[in-house]
């Protein structure tokens, strides 16, 4: 009877977190991150500001912990089992994952949005919530480049690193012209994906060539 009536407490207090989180990741999307206040998260979420700095020291603290949630989803989508895929190419089984990426993409609005405003701004103090965003960013291009060495065996590290940049810049500004009204983010992001590909296979050519005519010369 004790541990069922100490697991209560845990229970409702762990509810409320996500109620707080629920709340501040939508106000932050809607207004940034100076738009947001503990007042209007209270209002959303319907809880007392008391019950906000229980759960968190301050504004920053609280928006740096809607990024670690939004990250760790986006994280366990992507690992959700896959259909069977053992037919494909190495070149198709990309274009799968990249439809995927881009469907979790078109759910993450809200932490997009906040994330690039952070990432864009310069304070006196840097924000706990922006070193947080780029920190997911960079766990972001290290999981890319892994994935970007089986896919497109062969290449250098080098290379792969070019390839890890244009996507994420690419990607990135596929999302803010979204955001515009300017495009179709998934039609885009299937030109992305097709840009990726042309380039891994001008970079192939070019160290294929690079490596024969080393061979020549040593001949």
């Amino acid at each position: 009877m004790v541990p069922s009536q100490s697991r209560q407490p845990r229970a409702k207090g762990e509810a409320a977190r996500q109620r707080i989180l629920d709340a501040a990741v939508e106000i932050a999307g809607e207004r940034g991150y100076d738009g947001t206040s503990i007042s209007l998260i209270s209002d959303r979420s319907g809880l007392p500001a008391s019950s906000i700095y229980w759960q968190f020291r301050d504004k920053d603290d609280l928006i740096a912990s809607v990024i670690e949630r939004s990250f760790e989803h986006w994280i366990e989508v992507l690992r959700e089992p896959l259909p069977d895929t053992e037919a494909l190419s190495a070149e198709e089984f990309f274009r799968f994952m990249m439809r995927r990426t881009r469907d979790v993409l078109g759910h993450s609005g809200d932490l997009m949005r906040l994330g690039l405003t952070l990432i864009l701004e310069r304070r006196p103090e840097e924000l706990t919530a922006r070193t947080k965003f780029i920190e997911a960013r960079r766990a972001t291009t290290v999981r890319l480049h892994d994935f970007y060495r089986f896919t497109f065996a062969g290449l250098g590290s080098e290379d792969l690193d070019w390839l890890v940049t244009m996507t994420m810049s690419l990607t990135e500004g596929a999302f803010i012209s979204h955001e515009l009204g300017e495009i179709d983010f998934p039609a885009t992001m299937d030109r992305v994906a097709d840009a990726v590909v042309g380039e891994a296979r001008r970079l192939g050519r070019a160290a294929e060539l690079a490596a024969a005519a080393g061979v020549g010369e040593g001949t």
